[in-house]
């Protein structure tokens, strides 16, 4: 049996390996402060290509605090805002369900159907080190199914 950094098992007793976030995740390369507005989170999603940004902390330890995603920019326009005057802080964000790098793709993709959400931020000792989404999860999980080839 083989374990990662952690120490977690990343060998079933079965011998297949196990799949877990650290091997799909995205790194966090764009992230945004509260103090941004819509408009900037809209232009750096559309930027990197994601549909979703990091809120982080504003200091060095740059820990998540919200997502702000593609549907709440869809929502401030729907709502009326305008998004050069609507800040990240004025949405009602709730902090974000986080996952650590050795944590299971399968316990993952299980976390983001049961809150029904489509983002996670990884984290590692409490600072963001990437992100991963239910496209990332579903992936992983057909690539390592042999029947999923059918």
């Amino acid at each position: 049996m083989t374990t990662d950094a952690s120490g977690t098992p990343t060998v079933t007793p079965t011998g297949v390996r196990r799949i877990t976030v650290a091997d799909v995740l995205r790194p966090a390369t764009t992230s945004v402060e509260t103090r941004a507005h819509l408009a900037a989170a809209a232009y750096l999603m559309r930027r990197s290509g994601d549909d979703a940004l990091v809120v982080t902390t504003d200091d060095a330890e740059h820990r998540p605090i919200a997502i702000v995603t593609d549907a709440d920019i869809a929502q401030a326009v729907a709502d009326g805002r305008n998004l050069e005057e609507t800040r990240i802080s004025d949405l009602d964000a709730a902090p974000p369900v986080t996952v650590e790098p050795s944590t299971s793709v399968v316990e993952a993709t299980r976390t983001m159907l049961l809150l029904r959400i489509r983002h996670l931020p990884v984290v590692e000792a409490g600072r963001l080190v990437g992100i991963i989404d239910m496209s990332d999860a579903c992936g992983a999980l057909l690539e390592r199914d042999p029947a999923a080839s059918d």
